[in-house]
């Protein structure tokens, strides 16, 4: 595993984000469109490979917590302008990660 110092880590924006809509999308097997609300920071539309995991009407008003500073990934379905944080894999499951109660749309991870 290739080890990273404090500098490194401090360059990732993590933030809190409400999903303020999510969509399949038809054309693909794995990907959730989701517009997330990271208050004064905006919204972002992410495409999440979580299908299979989630209903996307379930995911709406969710907190999670978003890459905000990912280079954007312009895809064959629209443009991917951040990351949700989950844990696992599609053998055992994927796990969104939600912030505890209290944190708020654009709240800094630290």
């Amino acid at each position: 595993m290739d080890e990273i110092n404090i500098e490194d880590f401090m360059k990732i924006d993590l933030r809190v984000a409400r999903v303020i809509s999510a969509e399949s999308v038809e054309e693909a097997d794995k990907l959730l469109k989701l517009e997330l609300d990271l208050g004064s920071h905006g919204q972002k539309t992410v495409f999440a490979g979580m299908k299979k995991a989630y209903k996307a009407d379930l995911l709406i008003n969710k907190l999670v917590i978003c890459v905000n500073n990912l280079k954007h990934r312009k895809m064959r379905f629209g443009t991917s302008e951040g990351m949700i944080l989950a844990a696992g894999d599609e053998d055992i499951g994927i796990f969104i990660l939600s912030p505890d109660a209290g944190a708020v749309p654009g709240m800094q991870v630290r």
